[in-house]
């Protein structure tokens, strides 16, 4: 009777110490399972996941590509039917054509939501490898001027382009004031988004009106298009402007296609291109010849079938062609 208590406690702290060696086995075996949880595994998984050096062009890609296995893209992604989120994923003409270069590449191309006037910025600061968010190719972009103070900013990019489209206007349905075209625009008012060719043209033709003895055309910027929609909507301007594709939708989907109407014809056609950093020379080319294989092969036209905008196909994949 007298040894039982020396005893007992050295049974529990044996029963201790094996609970305790079963818990950290556990811990052991529950970290194996999930793996190596740091940036640089994830990156690496998720760069196995999308690597296929198997595909026919992934060996022109520049070799940091290949690694990742990823182009960061950067893109406004609100700009129907161009690209746009449905149910929280990102859809439209633009990461279309993406991934079917992917495919050909043998990489993914992420798309990341920016404003659109950041995007030069963005590839610039290296936060993205390439802007794809239909961007028409100008000679401004490409040489990296301001196309409102007209000085060089940056060291500019180049571009591939691969659609052929014009700019729009669009104004309430029944109420377009006798607006016809960009000279009827003297003396009201307009939205566009900011830093976009419809931007340009506005500020361009409120010169005009100036100049011509009528009133200047009173110019709303907005960070993206559906603002610009929502501030026609609600009688707020007289007419928006946007890229021919983008007001063709706005028109069918809005209020079931009685919020809008087209007015004249869609102007200055030009190209949309994928931009790409001067100094990203093998990159530009290899995305170039993923784009001359999806039209090739078939994935380009059905894009561009399936988003309704079959008549803005190029007929050659060129760089740098806007004007």
């Amino acid at each position: 009777m007298t040894a039982s208590p020396t005893r007992r406690p050295a049974a529990g702290r044996s029963r201790s110490a094996v609970a305790a060696a079963a818990a950290v086995a556990a811990s052991l075996l529950l970290l194996s399972a999930c793996g190596d949880q740091t940036d640089a595994a994830i990156a690496k998984r998720e760069a196995a996941k999308n690597r296929n050096p198997d595909a026919p062009l992934f060996k022109l890609l520049p070799k940091d590509v290949q690694d990742k296995a990823m182009i960061q893209v950067g893109s406004d992604i609100s700009y129907k039917p161009v690209e746009f989120r449905t149910n929280g994923e990102v859809t439209g003409i633009d990461p279309d054509l993406a991934d079917a270069m992917g495919k050909v590449l043998g990489v993914k191309l992420n798309f990341n939501n920016a404003t659109f006037d950041t995007l030069m910025g963005g590839m610039k600061s290296k936060r993205y490898d390439i802007a794809m968010s239909a961007m028409t190719d100008t000679k401004d972009r490409q040489q990296g001027v301001d196309s409102t103070t007209g000085k060089k900013v940056s060291d500019g990019v180049d571009f591939i382009d691969y659609l052929d489209v014009g700019v729009s206007i669009y104004t309430q349905k029944g109420k377009t004031q006798g607006i016809d075209g960009w000279e009827a625009l003297c003396g009201k008012k307009i939205a566009v988004q900011r830093g976009t060719v419809s931007h340009d043209l506005a500020k361009e033709q409120t010169k005009k009106c100036e100049e011509s003895g009528t009133d200047p055309i009173s110019i709303e910027a907005f960070d993206n298009d559906t603002e610009a929609q929502t501030r026609l909507r609600t009688g707020g301007v007289d007419a928006v402007s946007s890229d021919y594709p983008v007001a063709a939708w706005a028109v069918k989907a809005s209020g079931g296609g009685k919020d809008f109407e087209l007015v004249g014809s869609p102007v200055k056609a030009a190209p949309y291109g994928i931009a790409v950093p001067k100094d990203r020379r093998q990159l530009r080319d290899a995305l170039k010849a993923a784009m001359e294989a999806i039209v090739k092969n078939g994935s380009y036209g059905q894009v561009l079938k399936k988003w309704n905008v079959s008549d803005a196909a190029v007929k050659e994949v060129k760089l740098n062609g806007g004007s």
